[in-house]
């Protein structure tokens, strides 16, 4: 596997499938591991025992718990040294994240408090912004909220309605800000207002600000321990000196926050994937129905087995780009003024990724906690076990951080908006296999291979050719008025994500493979089989229905769509019963 320089993002499109080798959770340091068991102890024994009072919305818990998280250091990862913080990487602070999230009334309020509630003012706030607020957000001392939805504005955030009009060396806000988590006990207010009417721009706003107030908490289906309400300025009077970064650039902010975010839902999904999947085995070992415990039962089995791929799955990814990022940040210069902009700048280039972990994230965990759920029977619907609080409070997380279709429409998007740019070599590739179609050829399976992971690498590989014929038909048919096709762009998006996926997981298998051996690695093995072949199937099957839409003559498409993924005969209750096997010898997620 090639070991050269850190690719730029969406680079898994153009390379093989699996070529290159990537950060894997089995490189985690012991730093790293450190933090995420720190984490798991601090949750054990301060925020879990106290669940049922976190979700009764008891007065001044959830700051408590923050400040206490604070004196911990877990507020401080990704802030430097120098305002409080510990200046660590962006796998450990992903780490934590994955931790705090079994109490996720917690872990929203952290994650608001650690990313979109700090992050802007680190990255694009003067040294005497960051002085002054930083160090107090580090200990937890005050909290923090964002405020950048609105009643009317929704998903179009830049048609903010909230105004700023400046007064001497002040500003004068006026606006609703909705949504707003922390709302109830936030010390400080990231708010983005727009100047001259379409200035967008973004202000720190502190909450003893005469004018500032808050509306009632809003009654939530999930997530109930976390403070919701609404934001109100009237007549805000902010001094200058609380401007953030530029006027007219608060999208770059907004946007730039909104990437980190994305990608830290995602993998923060793994956390609550492999909690609910440890309470579904451990009932589903002591639970008996017809004298038979339920775990032994293959339906049950199975429903485990595809719980722990998609974990699976979503942490290959997740940590796959945390490595990218942090091994792309570690060369930057600290002592450089610029840095945590230029840091930006590197997971801006990850903006795909981020996109696609987001979407990966809350939708795979919906499917693993509707599993878990369903594995408890009629217990699982009720609160006396988990699961039911967990089905609630994961709902929300398709919504956040820019609703699941927005994603899906950024992913393409943003994919070809880079190859018209020059900055994705990628029209050669589609060029390749529009050429291999035209051949006649039809790709032939390594049935017969020595190589364990030949079949899920051609599988992966054929599943990422099957995407680009597509992306090219849409290209060709729709050229510049590609980006209005709503549907088409969202299903390419599920392409690209099934192909990252896919590349991910074989490429990690074939890591682990090759540092503990076929035998030992029998169960990742099956994993990266179950994975690429449902990427594969996955896609010829939406190409297949997008080629009524896309081709002149469809059967034609539809042909050579069948050159691209002929049948591979694939024995997958076998893998998934060893995974399932393995989930239960274990009594936990263990790969």
């Amino acid at each position: 596997m090639a070991h050269d320089e850190t690719p730029g993002g969406a680079a898994f499109l153009l390379e093989a499938a699996a070529s290159r080798s990537i950060f894997t959770p089995e490189a985690f340091s012991e730093e790293q591991q450190m933090f995420f068991e720190t984490t798991q102890e601090f949750m054990a024994r301060e925020v879990m025992p106290v669940n049922e009072r976190i979700e009764h919305m008891e007065e001044g818990l959830l700051p408590k718990l923050i400040g206490k998280a604070g004196q911990m250091g877990l507020l401080g990862i990704d802030i430097p040294e120098e305002y409080g913080g510990l200046g660590l990487d962006k796998t450990t602070s992903a780490l934590v994240g994955e931790a705090m999230v079994i109490q996720a009334s917690f872990a929203v309020a952290t994650g608001v408090q650690t990313g979109i509630g700090t992050l802007p003012i680190l990255i694009f706030g003067s040294d005497e912004q960051k002085q002054r607020y930083l160090p107090d957000l580090v200990t937890g001392k005050r909290i923090s909220a964002y405020c950048l939805s609105e009643p009317g504005s929704g998903s179009d955030a830049l048609g903010a309605k909230t105004t700023a009009v400046r007064d001497g060396d002040d500003w004068i806000l006026n606006g609703v800000k909705q949504w707003i988590s922390n709302a109830g006990f936030a010390d400080i207010f990231i708010v983005f207002a727009q100047v001259d009417g379409d200035k967008f721009t973004c202000f720190v706003v502190e909450n003893g600000f005469e004018g500032v107030s808050t509306g009632a908490e809003e009654k939530k289906m999930g997530l109930k321990g976390s403070s919701t309400r609404q934001v109100i300025l009237e007549d805000v009077r902010v001094p200058g000196a609380n401007l953030l970064g530029e006027i007219g650039r608060g999208h770059v902010i907004a946007f730039n926050i909104l990437n980190i975010g994305r990608y830290k839902l995602g993998i923060s999904a793994v956390g609550a994937g492999k909690y609910a999947l440890k309470h579904a085995l451990d009932y589903a070992t002591d639970r008996k129905q017809f004298d038979t415990r339920l775990v032994d039962f293959p339906a049950i089995r199975e429903k485990l087995a595809r719980m722990a791929s998609i974990i699976y799955a979503t942490e290959s990814m997740g940590y796959r780009l945390t490595g990218l990022l942090d091994e792309r940040i570690e060369r930057l210069d600290k002592r450089d003024p610029a840095h945590w902009k230029h840091a930006v700048d590197v997971i801006k280039d990850y903006a795909i990724e981020a996109s696609i972990l987001k979407v990966q994230g809350s939708e795979g965990v919906s499917v693993v906690l509707d599993e878990a759920l369903q594995t408890f029977g009629g217990y699982g619907f009720t609160s006396d076990y988990p699961i039911e609080q967990m089905v609630r409070d994961s709902r929300v997380n398709r919504i956040f951080e820019g609703t699941n279709e927005i994603n899906r429409m950024l992913i393409p998007g943003t994919l070809l908006k880079r190859v018209m740019k020059g900055q994705l070599n990628l029209m050669p590739r589609v060029q390749a296999v529009g050429a291999e179609v035209k051949s006649g050829d039809a790709a032939t399976p390594p049935l017969e291979s020595d190589d364990p992971l030949a079949l899920a690498r051609f599988m992966t590989e054929q599943a990422k050719k099957v995407c680009l014929y597509i992306a090219g038909a849409a290209v060709q048919k729709y050229m510049a008025d590609l980006d209005r096709q709503q549907e088409l762009l969202m299903v390419m998006a599920d392409m690209i994500i099934d192909v990252f996926a896919a590349d991910s997981v074989v490429a990690r298998v074939t890591q682990r493979v090759a540092s503990i051996g076929a035998e030992k690695g029998a169960p990742q093995l099956a994993l990266a089989r179950i994975v690429s072949s449902e990427a594969y199937r996955r896609n010829a099957e939406r190409a297949r229905e997008l080629a009524g839409h896309l081709a002149h003559k469809p059967m034609r498409m539809v042909g050579g769509i069948d050159l691209l993924a002929p049948y591979v005969p694939l024995d997958l209750i076998a893998d998934r019963r060893l995974v399932a096997d393995h989930l239960v010898n274990a009594g936990r997620y263990r790969f």
